[in-house]
């Protein structure tokens, strides 16, 4: 069913992988905090690909401090080549003999990382909650890796991997620990973690995290990782549907592959919701709001078990197949425990985050297509919420095109066929015309279907008909508040009582779509009345304070600096430095130089984008 990889499969590596495949990383770091570096060395299986006799092999690389290439012992001859923005500068390795077809070689590259290594973050202790140690935590996608160690930093190779790390701080990677061995004492009081990952992944599933972590059980195959002084509350915000999740997908998909499905609760300079590092989701603080309300980014990460680390986007162009697939694998699970109204519920927030994000690049935008053109470009300049949202939808039209039974049939079949392969869109229209051919009418609605539409058309998708019995009430309240202050509406405590807070967040993001946005006086009543302007959920209070910014209340000017001073997720730093500037930019300038060290490397830069220029941000 998998074509053959061609030369420009994945345009943002640099790599020669369709002549070599690496098919093993054995990683062997220390951690060094002080120097706020990994040292260390990485052995590489190749497997020979060409037909002829292969002389080099070239690697991704982005500011690594190499020292030596070898094979088999002996020093092999290599060169840095001239960078190549945004990729790097590529690695050539010249071998000393020659090698044959499917003949495999290890080759072991020495190095430390360097202060330009983006895929890392650095924190004091400071930083962390608990300010008793360091902390570091790796993020990889879409193209870090490079930056850790040089590598095929691609998705469209996937190779298994042993961890051996050195840390005088626990240690968490993405692979399964390997107890005989665990926590080896060492003579300079470091201690060495290893873990194996025998699934193969790709180089953007490469995760480490070492700082002051304890965990605690939150399911039967399932731990929550954090700083001690946050355990208690991480494990009650998520032992209650950690493994209801799980039950739920597997009975929409297959049984679990991993093992173990574990949670990393992270410092606040996360800069994602949720990374779905294999065996470690790795996740933002903000999702601990004390009420089990914004755990819907659990269920995110864990479709990715299936949806982007077993069945693999070969290219950030098709990225909407990790992502789309894994919003509507999430939004499945949210039905099976919750009902089906709330899975339209959650699609409809995600319409609303769909528009914002059309809005901000344009209606005409290359990112706002289903399948882009990144050649030369940077993936993480086209991340937003349009892979996700326009992807769901898609997925969302295929199911109601065919019927939901006959869908359910197709997805086990889809993530058998791709198990531990990458593919692009291409492969995924065939494996679906294939799967239906022999059903006349699915079969006939599938070929008729414009499917270069779906895939290149720029903009939003059509709109489809959501269930909105969980929002009426909701709209009703909003319409309510568009009527002031000319209305006799007098606002109480009790028109939310009855509220979740994920439909606080559709009330909110309804009255920032007022054409009229309310006056100062009127936020601020909002936020008195509601209790907004004291809301622990991150999700709620975010939202308040953009309306605040948008209704040009100055009381909220603090509070908006605060938050953005006390959490990195990209989510809510983003929109509010957007907002934030239009009120006032200096405010904005300065917040961001107050905190730019704080960020994550990725998302500084995202937000010197915003801030300073290139609108392709």
């Amino acid at each position: 069913m998998a074509t053959a990889v061609n030369a420009a499969r994945d345009p943002n590596t640099l790599s020669n992988y369709n002549d070599w495949r690496c098919t093993h990383i054995t990683a062997n770091f220390d951690i060094l905090f002080r120097e706020k570096k990994l040292v260390g060395s990485v052995l590489q299986t190749f497997k020979s690909a060409t037909d002829g006799e292969s002389h080099e092999i070239v690697l991704d690389s982005n500011h690594v401090d190499i020292s030596s290439v070898n094979l088999d012992g002996r020093p092999l001859s290599w060169e840095l080549l001239p960078p190549c923005d945004p990729y790097g500068s590529a690695l050539k390795i010249k071998l000393d003999r020659s090698v044959k077809k499917n003949e495999m070689i290890v080759i072991e590259i020495a190095l430390q990382t360097t202060q330009k290594c983006t895929a890392l973050q650095w924190l004091t202790p400071a930083q962390t909650s608990n300010k008793k140690h360091p902390y570091m935590f790796s993020q990889c996608q879409a193209i870090h890796a490079r930056s850790i160690f040089p590598c095929q930093d691609t998705p469209d190779v996937k190779c298994t991997i042993d961890f051996n790390i050195s840390s005088p701080l626990p240690v968490i990677a993405s692979g399964l620990p390997v107890r005989d061995s665990l926590e080896t004492p060492l003579p300079n009081e470091n201690t060495l973690y290893r873990f194996h990952q025998r699934v193969p992944i790709p180089s953007y599933l490469f995760a480490l995290a070492s700082g002051d972590i304890s965990e605690a059980g939150i399911g039967p195959r399932s731990v929550v990782a954090t700083s001690p002084d946050q355990l208690g509350e991480c494990q009650w915000e998520l032992e209650a549907d950690t493994e209801k999740f799980i039950e739920a997908i597997e009975k929409i998909v297959y049984p679990y592959a991993w093992g173990k499905y574990n949670v990393l609760i992270l410092p606040p300079s996360f800069p994602y919701g949720g990374m779905e590092n294999p065996i470690f989701t790795f996740a933002t603080p903000s999702i601990i709001s004390k009420d089990r309300e914004n755990i819907d980014v659990i269920a995110h990460e864990l479709a990715h078990s299936w949806s982007g680390n077993l069945v693999t986007n070969a290219s950030w162009e098709h990225f909407w197949l990790n992502e789309g697939w894994t919003t509507y694998l999430e939004r499945r699970i949210l039905a099976a425990v919750h009902g089906e109204p709330y899975r339209h519920f959650s699609a409809i927030i995600g319409w609303k985050a769909l528009t914002d994000s059309v809005e901000h690049f344009g209606h005409d935008h290359e990112f706002t297509k289903l399948v882009t053109d990144l050649k030369g470009k940077d993936p993480d300049d086209a991340f937003s919420s349009i892979p996700y949202e326009k992807g769901f939808n898609f997925l969302f039209y295929l199911e109601n095109l065919v019927g939901k039974h006959k869908f359910d049939q197709f997805i086990p079949h889809y993530f058998t066929l791709f198990k531990e392969k990458s593919l692009d869109s291409f492969e995924f229209k065939a494996a679906m015309l294939e799967f239906f051919q022999s059903d006349t009418q699915a079969s006939k609605l599938l070929k008729d279907l414009d499917w270069d539409k779906w895939f290149y058309a720029p903009g939003l998708p059509p709109k489809p008909e959501f269930d909105t019995s969980l929002v009426d009430v909701v709209y009703s309240l909003s319409k309510k508040w568009s009527t002031l202050p000319s209305s006799t509406f007098n606002p109480q405590p009790s028109d939310i009582k009855d509220l979740t807070a994920n439909q606080i967040v559709v009330f909110l993001e309804q009255v920032l779509l007022f054409e009229n946005p309310l006056t100062p006086e009127l936020s601020r009543l909002m936020g008195d009345v509601y209790g907004f302007a004291k809301s622990e959920n991150i999700e709620v209070a975010n939202l308040y304070l953009q309306v605040g910014l948008k209704a040009g209340d100055s009381t909220v000017l603090g509070p908006t600096t605060r938050l953005l001073g006390r959490i990195g997720r990209m989510k809510f730093v983003r929109p509010l430095y957007r907002s934030l500037q239009k009120v006032d930019r200096a405010v904005a300038i300065e917040t961001f130089e107050q905190n730019k060290d704080f960020y994550h490397p990725i998302c500084r830069a995202m937000v010197e984008k915003d801030l300073f220029g290139k609108k392709d941000a």
